[in-house]
């Protein structure tokens, strides 16, 4: 069942090194299993692309990617790690939902400040347009600190209650050109975590 899923959902930060790509590329094989799914590399570095061609994906990159029509199927952006560059901006002019994945640290999070204020400003230009914090490469034993839990509060996103975990299958799946859906049982609590993100975003 994919109602309720967005159609068009970039995936979006302005800093680098918040595990933007591999949430992009798993979110876009969980979604595959729902229905046709393009994963759409708009950052420059063509990482996404690489690993979703490896991984057996339909990947679409540049323009095309951003030309993308998702009928039948789900589109998911990988954008640029910047909230200027022309891509990301095109990119969060035409999704209907946008995921913004912060790393677990408060001082991550704020800053991610002036994308959070673009989001929210395309927000009161297209009411429909739903978007969402969520928290990455959370430790596998830790919980959210309480003062990543009152910075969650003070933006004006809400964050999503699904975190996901930093996991060496992630890495593993990186380095293999695969996805942790491909990977069987020992990475099952890596699926869990993905899955728990889409799910939340049906509701």
């Amino acid at each position: 069942m994919t109602s309720g899923l967005p159609r068009r959902l970039a995936v979006l930060n302005a800093k680098g090194g918040t595990g933007k790509t591999t949430l992009a590329v798993h979110l876009a094989a969980g979604l595959a299993r729902r229905a046709p799914t393009v994963l759409a590399d708009l950052d420059p570095q063509g990482s996404a692309s690489q690993w979703g061609a490896l991984a057996g994906m339909v990947v679409l990159d540049g323009e095309r990617a951003l030309a993308a029509e998702p009928e039948p199927c789900h589109v998911v952006w990988d954008c640029p790690p910047s909230v200027d560059h022309p891509a990301a901006q095109r990119a969060l002019a035409s999704a209907d939902a946008v995921l913004v994945p912060v790393l677990p640290s408060p001082l991550d999070l704020w800053a991610s400040w002036r994308l959070v204020q673009a989001v929210v400003a395309e927000q009161a230009r297209r009411p429909g347009l739903r978007a969402w914090l969520v928290v990455n490469q959370v430790e596998p034993s830790s919980a959210l600190s309480q003062a990543m839990h009152e910075a969650l509060r003070e933006f004006g996103l809400p964050a999503l209650r699904a975190v996901v975990r930093r996991r060496a299958v992630f890495r593993r799946a990186a380095l293999q050109g695969s996805t942790a859906y491909a990977m069987g049982p020992s990475a099952a609590a890596a699926v869990a975590d993905i899955e728990a993100v889409i799910e939340e975003m049906q509701r």
